[in-house]
């Protein structure tokens, strides 16, 4: 198998030759057509995320076919189509998983960071933490609904039936979530980076009811706001921004430093909160949603090869939609 592999954090993927591994009982062997490049990925890669599995492949929003099974797996055999999100495993005894949240269990293990993922042409992934994918999709389109889909639908859950909605930071994530809110009736504001006029017109054609830089205060004051961009400092901006008793959610795995901010800001019971992960009850519920409401997502190929480049598309601010690995 071909693998973009990290060696060590703040340096480049490189390219190996790796032999394939046997299968666990529970265990699938994925041909990889498609695999999405999330800015969790460049947190690993950029050492913002600790300890990862070194070597490791990254990627978590693959798309492929199966092409082998272990003993065990039921549901899936040779062809079908699956795919493969951010939770790997979970132990299924913990308090959190024995209560339905299993995105929170101590001992769960994540595609792409303690489990190899999909910058590669196959993988190996636990059936019981796969999905079939709507037929509507191509691979390639089908690959950001994994993660940038499936995080952006917990924080969007979470942010309650506001009608309102900021979203901070409009990248992979935002462009899904945003067409699930007008779906649901509600108006998205997009705050984006000071400038950035190209981000701007992309958040409108995704149907923002207005767009302008992070610093600005909206037109309307806002019910709730979801901020995917890791900065910190969007924290109080956002807050400035909502309505006594909104709510701020902050959907990233990692973000800088939140900066000291006056108490009249939370004060009138606005809260902040965290999303941390999925549940394998998230990507049913949203794979659904996104086939039915035919969700678009906008993508931009790369050869598997060209993973490096990829990630400092991202890092930089230079992607309008979701970069997709294509091996």
């Amino acid at each position: 198998m071909r693998a973009m592999q990290l060696r060590a954090p703040h340096t480049p993927l490189s390219l190996a030759t790796l032999e394939s591994q046997g299968l666990g009982p529970h265990q699938v062997r994925v041909s990889v057509s498609a695999c999405g490049v999330c800015r969790t990925d460049l947190h690993v890669v950029d050492g913002e995320l600790a300890q990862p599995k070194l070597p490791i492949i990254p990627g978590h929003e693959i798309v492929g076919r199966v092409i082998a099974i272990g003993s065990d797996v039921t549901g899936f055999k040779a062809g079908d189509r699956v795919g493969i999100p951010w939770l790997g495993w979970t132990c299924g005894v913990c308090e959190f998983c024995l209560r339905g949240e299993e995105n929170l269990c101590p001992k769960a293990r994540f595609t792409g960071y303690q489990l190899d993922g999909g910058f590669a042409n196959e993988t190996i992934a636990d059936s019981r933490y796969i999905f079939p994918l709507p037929k509507s999709y191509s691979d390639e389109a089908a690959a950001p609904l994994l993660c940038a889909g499936l995080i952006g639908w917990r924080a969007l859950k979470a942010a309650g039936k506001c009608q309102r909605l900021g979203i901070y930071g409009f990248g992979a994530a935002a462009h899904i979530v945003a067409q699930a809110a007008r779906y649901r009736h509600q108006e998205v504001y997009a705050f984006v980076r000071p400038g950035d006029r190209k981000a701007e017109a992309f958040a409108h054609s995704m149907g923002a009811a207005w767009a302008g830089p992070s610093d600005a205060p909206p037109p309307h004051p806002l019910d709730a706001a979801i901020i995917f961009a890791p900065v910190g400092a969007l924290v109080p901006l956002a807050l400035r921004a909502v309505l006594p008793g909104g709510v701020v959610v902050c959907g990233g795995i990692h973000m800088s430093d939140i900066p000291a901010f006056p108490y009249a800001l939370l004060w009138g019971e606005r809260s902040i909160r965290s999303i941390a992960n999925l549940t394998r009850a998230d990507a049913t519920e949203f794979l659904s949603f996104a086939d039915t409401h035919s969700i678009h997502t906008a993508t931009v190929r790369y050869d598997l090869a060209d993973a490096n480049k990829a990630l400092s598309d991202l890092r930089d601010g230079r992607l309008s939609g979701a970069a997709v690995l294509v091996p």
